[in-house]
């Protein structure tokens, strides 16, 4: 998934390519996990499994657990059922682009 990510543009210098910090939960507290993680210059800030609480890392999380049940409220996006990555990934920016005009709608 942090290969697919889309350069930044419009910033001056060099267009970014990788967050500079990732917040997964608890399913990714693995070692090969951290290690691809610092090889690509990421932060990672997991949860390690039995030892930290959901509360420190929640904050956080929160932002990444609304997007999906926003998303989740277009209901050909709640399970996948188109077989060709084009029509989902279409589903996805429409979906996408429903979202943010409303926020535009909201602040104006």
């Amino acid at each position: 998934m942090l290969d697919a990510i889309p350069e930044v543009s419009g910033l001056s210098g060099q267009p970014r390519k990788r967050p500079g910090k990732l917040h997964p939960d608890k399913g990714y507290d693995f070692a090969r996990c951290r290690r691809y993680l610092k090889q690509r210059g990421i932060t990672a800030r997991i949860a390690r499994c039995g030892v930290e609480s959901k509360e420190r890392l929640g904050r956080h999380r929160w932002v990444v657990e609304r997007t999906h049940a926003w998303f989740a409220g277009f209901g050909k996006l709640r399970i996948r059922f188109e077989r060709s990555l084009d029509i989902h990934r279409a589903l996805l920016s429409l979906a996408a682009a429903v979202i943010c005009s409303r926020f535009v709608d909201d602040f104006c």
